[in-house]
């Protein structure tokens, strides 16, 4: 159903909402200025360094773009869309171009007159308000020639992004897409169907590609290669258990101490287990677990099922990328290159997340006041 800026009234934002969403940036701050202080000091003689980029490329931006999207009413992202959508194709194939930046084998960065940024952070976003605003047409969840223009949708940013390469995000991407065609009530046999497709084609990308490949037998053997490919991993479960129950105490990680560029991105949980044991890892987990549920909230009590996809993509997204980051640097799964929200280093993908954050505020000035 549509309504209209003259039918829907606003009505006070979800505070516990944005609460949880400032708290959790700000722990992430804490955590990172903790876990990347040794390695500042070593590589810029400034312990602050990390912290610093973050603020400024980071957390001032995402600022600005959270308040932009909370005044920004929500349906006028339907408007710009397929605008968005565009861009987020042209920014990931920017990457392929002497504009791209390769830093440690992956081509995942673009350098525009020395602002360099993650792409696929801001292909996610403008992916997602995509894909919410084409299946809001009821019509589009049911038919069979829908089913394959969602399937070139989804396949067109996997490419790009498995190109990079970067399998976590484009699974990411998949795991998202996935949801929220679910949620619209997309045929059940259509949505079986693709994942059934997809897995196929990550099985062979997965088989055909060395490296890859090499990284699910470590995973299978953790005893293969200790100083090399599994490296990372066993330092992460040495501090994971080294934290105890209670930890060893804020800024006292000694993983951090062996300066490994992964403990300030992909392998920062592990410092918080350290720092705060077993407990503390839990009671980070509850809040951001808190804020999922609220999230949900908002988007079950969404006045239109474009908000309501918009907000379930968002949350889904910032969620499965925690719970991946998670499971990879405790071993439940391979070690990904995904990012821990709200705490690891990344000034595009702080930005985006609290514009998105901005976005479900918005949308939780407008959700029907008896299911808020």
């Amino acid at each position: 159903m549509f309504f209209s800026r003259k039918q829907l009234r606003s009505h006070q934002p979800d505070l516990i909402f944005i609460f949880l969403s400032f708290l959790l940036v700000s722990f992430g701050l804490i955590m990172l200025f903790s876990a990347s202080s040794p390695l500042a000091k070593l590589e810029f003689d400034d312990s602050c360094f990390f912290i610093k980029r973050q603020i400024l490329y980071g957390l001032i931006p995402g600022l600005i773009g959270f308040f932009v999207a909370y005044f920004f009413y929500y349906r006028k992202f339907l408007k710009i869309s397929l605008p968005l959508f565009i861009l987020g194709l042209i920014s990931l194939l920017l990457i392929f171009t002497p504009l791209g930046l390769t830093i440690n084998g992956a081509r995942r960065w673009l350098n525009l007159g020395g602002f360099i940024f993650q792409p696929s952070e801001i292909a996610r976003l403008f992916f997602i308000i995509y894909l919410a605003s084409w299946l809001e047409k009821e019509e589009r969840r049911k038919s069979l020639a829908s089913f394959f223009s969602f399937l070139f949708i989804c396949g067109l940013f996997i490419l790009l992004i498995i190109k990079q390469p970067s399998t976590s995000m484009s699974i990411l991407f998949l795991l998202t897409a996935l949801i929220l065609y679910w949620v619209s009530g997309g045929k059940n046999f259509y949505f079986f169907s693709s994942i059934t497709l997809f897995a196929f084609i990550f099985l062979i990308v997965i088989i055909s590609t060395p490296y890859r490949f090499t990284r699910i037998k470590a995973f299978l053997n953790p005893q293969i290669d200790p100083l090399g490919i599994n490296y990372q991993t066993n330092q992460n479960l040495t501090a994971l258990g080294s934290g105890g129950i209670f930890g060893k105490g804020f800024f006292h990680s000694s993983l951090k101490e062996k300066l490994i560029p992964e403990v300030i991105t992909d392998s920062i949980f592990a410092v918080i287990g350290e720092e705060f044991g077993f407990l503390g890892s839990v009671v980070f987990i509850i809040f951001f677990l808190l804020f999922v549920f609220r999230g949900f909230k908002i988007g079950l009590a969404a006045p239109d099922d474009f908000a309501k996809l918009l907000v379930i993509g968002l949350i889904s997204s910032i969620a499965l990328e925690f719970f991946i980051n998670l499971a990879a640097v405790s071993s439940i799964i391979p070690f990904t290159g995904l990012p821990l929200p709200f705490v690891s280093k990344g000034g595009t993908s702080l930005t985006t997340l609290l514009f998105s954050l901005g976005i479900i505020a918005n949308i939780s000035r407008y959700t029907r006041k008896n299911e808020k």
